[in-house]
């Protein structure tokens, strides 16, 4: 695994960067699609793995879930605002419903599994405090590490260009993204803490907080 920051790492993919799972303290972080099982648990064999929690209730972050929940015997955890959608399975009203996003929840999303933990604003996890940051879905949340100043974005900011794959920050699409207004805001908000190093669900990690902050200010309002 390549190692991001102290106690954060990042699954290998294939493409390189394209659907990202971490393990941040021993909490293995998103899950990609039903198809990632194989290459997450060969990764973090050996390792002591305490937990699984994901950023947001989407077919690309939720997929694996239950697979690697039960293969390795540990606990579920998801955002309060949207742990019924992940224990029952379905997550249509996450997302904008279009022919991606039906193709998607019916070829990516892995069956519901049930929630140990329901993480609100402030809760602790691997070392990292929960951020609500709705927005791209309603309950999503990201994870930060002030001691380091290392974030865990999920999909609040993409860190590639979701069409060509070439690196730089990006909103994500609005096909995908039932609140763009509030989603801004969120991104107004992890920007303002200023990440030494920010990973996001896809694309490269980002160690320019200076670009975010330049981003986040050019929003529209």
């Amino acid at each position: 695994m390549r190692q991001i920051a102290d106690c954060l790492e990042q699954v290998p993919g294939k493409p390189r960067n394209a659907i990202n799972v971490y393990v941040m303290g021993g909490v293995i972080v998103d899950a990609a699609t039903r198809h990632a099982r194989k290459r997450i648990l060969e990764a973090v064999a050996g390792r002591e793995i305490t937990a699984h929690a994901v950023t947001h209730a989407h077919a690309d972050h939720q997929g694996a879930s239950h697979a690697i929940c039960e293969a390795l015997g540990i606990p579920f955890y998801g955002p309060a605002g949207e742990a019924d959608a992940l224990e029952s399975g379905d997550m249509r009203a996450l997302v904008p419903l279009n022919a991606i996003t039906r193709w998607q929840l019916k070829h990516w999303a892995g069956p519901g599994h049930p929630v140990a933990r329901r993480l609100r604003e402030g809760d602790e996890v691997g070392g990292f405090t929960v951020l609500e940051t709705p927005g791209h879905s309603p309950g999503h949340v990201s994870y930060w590490r002030e001691s380091d100043r290392a974030l865990v974005v999920g999909d609040v900011l993409f860190g590639q260009h979701p069409l060509t794959g070439r690196p730089g920050l990006h909103e994500p699409p609005a096909m995908f993204t039932p609140d763009v207004a509030r989603n801004r805001e969120s991104i107004r908000r992890l920007a303002a803490l200023e990440p030494a190093v920010a990973v996001f669900g896809h694309g490269p990690a980002h160690r320019d907080p200076a670009a975010l902050t330049r981003f986040a200010a050019a929003l529209p309002r």
